[in-house]
């Protein structure tokens, strides 16, 4: 409904702060407002000294679908124009996550695709269940992806597959790839993704900050946050293919009808397994 507020907030454990996307009837489609509210709250966690940990986490059936594409409007915080604009600022998102002092788990269930990857890569932990769904399929018709982290996590041979094919992978995929820490049962994720909050929050946050801040400082030094803002320019130049501008065609006739036409051929997504939608 729209009076149903778009992100929930609790406190689940001492000193754990839990931020829930509440869009479940939309699998949680990153609208810019949306988006706008989880930057906004993961801040204001992050300067408020009873919280040392944050978990994001989506309501429903998922954890994220992707971006709303029937709902992109104004960006949620300034970003220079021009050519390139919307991967450049998923990308300085991402960042600003990274950035924070204090540590972000993702807890992902169910779909976690396009933009939902970005923002679970976004997060410092990600703990997912066994039978979550996590891929790019943009890449089969739109453009290459907004922040392109997957070789960084993953490596060059099992990124290369799913730029190549938009396949998703399992949960246990992602774990065994790189892109998530540990995969449960679904009806053991909250409690374990509660439980390894709990765990580090035990850590002094001055500390954490700092431990935090180490990792990525390393991954920096070869190259990751160079590598992901170069990635823009071919994010951008994807919007200039036939094939993206004839999808793009087809998205404004009616976007569900457009991700139905992509994912065909494949038989995956909107067309595989209902169970899994």
């Amino acid at each position: 409904m729209a009076d149903e507020a778009l992100l929930l907030t609790d406190d689940p454990a001492p000193h754990v702060r839990r931020l829930t996307l509440n869009r479940p009837a939309k699998r949680n489609a990153l609208s810019n407002a949306l988006r706008g509210e989880i930057f906004a709250a993961l801040e204001a966690g992050d300067r408020d000294p009873e919280v040392r940990v944050m978990i994001l986490r989506g309501a429903g059936t998922c954890f994220s679908s992707g971006y709303d594409l029937a709902g992109v409007g104004a960006l949620p915080y300034q970003t220079s124009g021009g050519q390139g604009q919307w991967a450049r600022h998923v990308v300085e998102g991402c960042f600003r996550v990274w950035d924070l002092a204090k540590p972000v788990i993702a807890q992902v269930h169910g779909w976690c695709l396009a933009g939902g990857s970005e923002l679970a890569v976004a997060c410092d932990l990600v703990y997912v269940a066994h039978d979550a769904q996590i891929g790019y399929p943009a890449v089969r018709t739109m453009s290459p992806p907004d922040n392109q982290y997957h070789a960084w996590l993953m490596g060059m041979r099992p990124a290369m597959e799913m730029m190549l094919t938009g396949d998703s992978m399992s949960g246990d995929e992602a774990v065994r790839l790189g892109f998530a820490n540990r995969a449960f049962e679904v009806d053991a994720l909250e409690a374990e993704v509660t439980a390894m909050a709990t765990r580090i929050a035990k850590v002094d946050p001055e500390l954490a900050q700092l431990n935090k801040r180490l990792v990525h400082r390393q991954m920096e030094a070869m190259g990751l946050r160079a590598g992901l803002r170069a990635g823009t320019d071919l994010h951008a130049l994807g919007w200039h293919t036939g094939a993206s501008r004839a999808y793009m065609a087809q998205m404004r006739e009616g976007v569900k009808e457009a991700l139905t036409t992509r994912d065909k051929a494949f038989g995956d997504y909107r067309t595989g397994d209902p169970a899994k939608a």
